[in-house]
């Protein structure tokens, strides 16, 4: 399973790091990937991570401010959110990829419950 923490209150240009700890099996040889859902839209990719850490991707608006990166011996995956702004605000969460890729258009699956992430202007 997969648990999403770090969400909070921040101010628009801060920052807040988001981490998905993993439980009951191994996700080292899966791709990950966080998405988030704001009120009233959609749910939407924002970065994935390949099984070794070696490709990334995110989605443009989040590009050169948010950083994805992994530690398979903590099985853990992180979002690290920087110069945020108040469109950023939404439940984020995380998932696997089995396939090991990590991209927006790979089949996720073991969602885990989400962390908010609320940016005031």
């Amino acid at each position: 399973q997969l648990q999403a923490s770090g969400g909070g209150l921040v101010q628009a240009g801060g920052s807040l790091r988001l981490s998905c700890a993993a439980s009951g099996r191994t996700f080292s040889t899966d791709g990950m990937g966080w998405f988030r859902q704001a009120p009233g839209k959609e749910r939407e990719f924002v970065a994935g991570i390949s099984w070794s850490g070696g490709s990334t991707y995110y989605r443009d608006s989040v590009k050169g401010r948010f950083t994805i990166s992994r530690d398979n011996v903590k099985n853990t995956v992180y979002l690290q959110m920087s110069s945020v702004k108040p469109e950023d605000t939404a439940v984020y969460y995380c998932a696997a990829d089995p396939a090991g890729y990590g991209l927006g258009s790979s089949r996720y699956e073991s969602w885990g419950q989400g962390t908010l992430v609320t940016v005031s202007s």
